[in-house]
């Protein structure tokens, strides 16, 4: 005796599909969704189209030179922008050196030990406030507190307020992964012995690292790309930071202490020239300041997703 085959329901999946798309809640949401990927495309059409414009107008001046020589005068040919990747890394470095161990321990102190006090609310409010600040108000800052101090231009100048600007990232990001790694880990640690101090240390650090990582590659990310506080702060040079070959970077106290150049005012300052060699260095310029900053997003988007969950 042969089983009943069962009759094939695609025709009557079809009518059920048509007729749930007359239904009002299902329109409005295919309508929402067609918008939000035409939203979504009309976001990107100004990227692509800064990405277009550098590739094809930067890209033609990318090469060895514009890595290993400095800025060309009026109408001379060849040149590069060397000493301004070296300022830019520079003044990124020091603002790293001041940011980073201030804003983590500053986190550890929010999350881990004094939450509830008065202290931790004042950090976290000033926090808040200084992640909307201007950008030229921190180069204003740092013209004041170490400019007039020292009386001239300089890369640490630069680097104290590009490290105003990244504090306020590495603190909340770090706090925000403190506090999302489990209490039961806590509570082991405790379990076993270990001292508040080696509970952060060898716990809560390690498991938080891949959130801290990302608030700090983003926070550099931003500070990178400023050119306000510079302007203010680091101002410009036509020569290397250290003079001395082959590694340009500075190796005394006194190579820091002058007017440093940097990728950012570069470009503000050749993409208003009246010569057609400087504003083509500014295009090549812009070119690679925007493929650091993207390498760096893209690396702090990867550490993100290796954070720890809620």
């Amino acid at each position: 005796m042969t089983c009943p085959v069962p009759e094939p329901r695609e025709a009557e999946d079809l009518s059920d599909l048509a007729r749930s798309l007359r239904r009002p809640r299902a329109l409005f949401s295919w309508a929402m969704s067609v918008l939000t990927g035409m939203m979504t495309i009309a976001a990107l059409v100004p990227l692509l189209s800064v990405l277009y414009l550098l590739i094809t107008r930067g890209g033609k001046q990318l090469g060895l030179a514009a890595f290993t020589e400095l800025p060309p005068a009026a109408l001379a040919p060849g040149g590069g922008f060397g000493n301004a990747v070296v300022g830019t890394l520079v003044m990124v470095a020091i603002a790293a050196a001041i940011s980073v161990p201030s804003g983590i321990l500053a986190a550890i102190f929010i999350a881990e030990f004094g939450p509830d006090t008065r202290t931790a609310q004042v950090v976290q409010f000033c926090a808040k406030v200084l992640t909307g600040l201007p950008s030229i108000l921190a180069g204003v800052f740092a013209y004041a507190a170490v400019v007039m101090l020292t009386g001239g231009f300089s890369a640490p100048a630069g680097g104290v307020a590009l490290a105003v600007l990244m504090l306020p990232t590495v603190l909340l990001t770090a706090e925000e992964s403190i506090k999302r790694v489990p209490p039961k880990m806590r509570e082991a640690a405790i379990g076993m012995g270990a001292t508040p101090t080696q509970v952060v240390l060898r716990v809560v650090l390690p498991t938080a690292l891949p959130g801290v990582s990302t608030g700090v590659m983003l926070a550099v990310a931003r500070a990178a790309g400023e050119t306000a506080p510079l302007l203010f702060t680091a101002l410009f040079s036509d020569y290397w930071i250290s003079r001395s070959a082959p590694v340009f970077l500075p190796k005394t106290m006194g190579d820091l202490m002058k007017p440093t150049a940097s990728l950012a005012v570069l470009i503000y300052n050749f993409s208003g020239s009246p010569f057609d060699n400087q504003i083509e260095l500014a295009w090549a310029a812009a070119l690679v300041l925007v493929a650091i900053v993207l390498v760096v997003n893209i690396g702090g988007r990867m550490l993100a997703r290796r954070s720890v969950g809620p």
